[in-house]
């Protein structure tokens, strides 16, 4: 009886109202939008990722103003914020042969409405997913997870995939795992096992017969291993964005994996 009165009062609810702003139209390619308060006046601003265009662009919050960040880039894929910088991946390719997947750093000249200086911190072939996680008191780091090993070829794209990071300030590379292997479409910055350190599942493509959960060699934390993604393409090429999983002819379909990695091991 409980329950029924619960959901008589809870279902007449009346949904939330939103409403449709167009903030911008012609993002060719459009990728990714980071909310950040770029100008710091108290309202998050929205940056516009289109990896078809050669420009990348914020627009300023209330009126929506369009301002470019940087021009003269080409493929961008992915870019996180770190206090006043942007770390963004580009020249990006499914292919790792044709990926350059250069990463840089882009900083503001004074004005966050002018166009900011841009500088080469790394190339990693098919630089794919960025994202920020405080480790070590708080201290910031951007994880950057490839799509798929440097020398991976279609239709299985085996090999092993490399996740590194790079600390805010030193920007050099520090190997995180390269325990992945196959395709990587995703990593999440979570804290996996509650003790307020991020751990960083990475999706990938090989692994055991189902998905279990079992402890690392320390038997500390928690690792997942399930849960595959294959993009499909026509001759087994990687599409970009397409989650349905594809099989090759004749083929044993491989088991998905995912792997938790602690924020304690990338204290070097």
């Amino acid at each position: 009886m409980r329950l029924s009165l619960l959901l008589a009062t809870v279902l007449p609810l009346a949904a939330a109202d939103f409403t449709a702003h167009t903030v911008a139209t012609g993002l060719r390619g459009g990728y990714q939008v980071v909310v950040a308060d770029l100008n710091h006046d108290g309202k998050p601003d929205l940056i516009a990722l289109a990896s078809g265009m050669p420009e990348l662009v914020w627009f300023e919050n209330p009126t929506w103003e369009r301002h470019v960040i940087a021009g003269g880039l080409r493929q961008m894929i992915n870019c996180a914020v770190v206090g006043d910088e942007i770390v963004l991946a580009s020249e990006f390719s499914n292919q790792a042969k044709d990926s350059a997947g250069v990463v840089s750093v882009l900083r503001p000249n004074g004005d966050p409405r002018q166009p900011w200086s841009v500088t080469e911190i790394d190339r990693m072939p098919t630089s794919h997913r960025l994202r920020v996680a405080k480790i070590d008191g708080g201290k910031p780091i951007v994880v950057n997870a490839a799509l798929t090993g440097p020398k991976a070829e279609p239709p299985d794209y085996r090999g092993q995939t490399p996740l590194v990071y790079y600390r805010a300030g030193e920007w050099k590379r520090h190997v995180i795992s390269e325990e992945n292997s196959g395709v990587v479409h995703g990593v999440w910055i979570i804290d996996w096992d509650g003790d307020a350190g991020p751990g960083r599942p990475g999706a990938s493509g090989a692994g055991g017969d189902r998905p279990r959960v079992r402890p690392p060699r320390d038997r500390a934390h928690p690792r997942l291993v399930g849960a595959r993604h294959r993009p499909r393409a026509p001759g087994g090429r990687v599409r970009h964005g397409d989650r349905s999983p594809r099989r090759p002819r004749g083929r044993r379909r491989r088991s998905p994996q995912m792997i938790a990695v602690e924020a304690g091991s990338l204290r070097s």
